[in-house]
């Protein structure tokens, strides 16, 4: 076989002992498992460990004998091979960073970051050379990609610590392509071709390329009363927009909030990335900290794309 004949693939080989905190342990030893690197590190083989082998109550991992060896990947090609850090291409970011002093909404505070104690002041506290960061965040509840729950419109209602993991987390998506219309209103009919029920319901309408400039809020799509009623009528369980508001913000009635938090459907707004997603087969996620008595908040929004 010539050089270049010759595989470049990567596989660790490697002994493990298992220890249960509820007694006994296993071992293994010659063990080979595939890498996408030059190297992987004793705490990544652990973990995969006890994933691949579904073990339970596990105490301690011990990884030995630890070798990288140049060996053709046994694993079929559509199977996972061990990965450190890397990114899956499967998952696409919907948020919009938040950064200090950053206005989002007009007329509302931006936010404040600051540090309540920073690594250098933290050190002599802990054993050497162990420092912490522990930042501090001063912020309205709508800052950046964020949240709303029925509370935000109506008193006495569900608020964001209520809100059902079912509406919120891995939720079936659908993307509906409206940059480039004419106008601004997103109306019944610009919708009614698609089916929602069951679904979280994502409003693509181009304006998050805006985002940070003084143009994102000018002249911003929204949705129009018929439109809200028919995703309620229709089962969606969740509208998303990547726009600074689903409602016109020259429209004091807010009838998009009003429709659809009422009917119990979150809202998320400010989303990002919208273009980067199919149109269907994804699942939409964007869960808030669980705070109770408080009507609307960030996520990290994202969706995860089926194969």
């Amino acid at each position: 076989m010539t050089t270049s004949d010759q595989t470049t693939d990567k596989r660790v080989c490697f002994d493990f002992e298992v220890d249960f905190s509820n007694g006994g342990g296993i071992q293994g030893q010659g063990f080979r498992l595939d890498i996408d690197a030059d190297d992987i590190n004793d705490q990544a083989l652990a973990e995969y460990i006890i994933e691949d082998l579904r073990l339970l109550m596990v105490g301690e991992v011990r990884i030995l004998n630890k070798q990288i060896i140049n060996e053709r990947h046994k694993r079929r090609a559509s199977a996972a091979v061990i990965t450190q850090g890397a990114a899956r291409s499967d998952l696409i970011d919907l948020s919009h960073p938040v950064r200090d002093g950053e206005v989002v909404y007009p007329g509302l505070p931006a936010p404040s970051i600051t540090e309540h104690m920073s690594h250098e002041a933290s050190r002599g506290r802990y054993a050497p050379d162990v420092t912490f960061q522990i930042g501090r965040v001063e912020m309205v509840a709508n800052t950046g990609t964020a949240i709303d729950a029925p509370f935000h419109r109506y008193p006495g209602t569900m608020d964001v610590a209520g809100l059902p993991l079912a509406s919120i987390a891995d939720v079936e998506a659908v993307v509906i392509r409206l940059a480039g219309m004419k106008g601004r209103t997103i109306s019944r009919e610009a919708i009614a071709a698609t089916e929602v029920r069951g679904r979280a319901v994502l409003l693509d309408t181009g304006k998050a390329v805006q985002w940070g400039m003084p143009a994102y809020t000018d002249a911003s799509p929204y949705l129009s009363r018929d439109g809200a009623e028919y995703l309620r009528d229709n089962g969606a369980v969740l509208v998303g927009i990547d726009a600074i508001n689903i409602d016109d913000t020259q429209d004091a009635q807010r009838p998009a909030h009003s429709i659809l938090l009422e009917a119990g459907i979150p809202i998320v707004e400010n989303l990002a990335r919208l273009s980067s997603l199919p149109s269907e087969g994804l699942r939409f996620s964007a869960a808030p900290m669980r705070i109770v008595g408080i009507g609307a908040f960030p996520v990290r929004a994202w969706a995860r794309v089926l194969p």
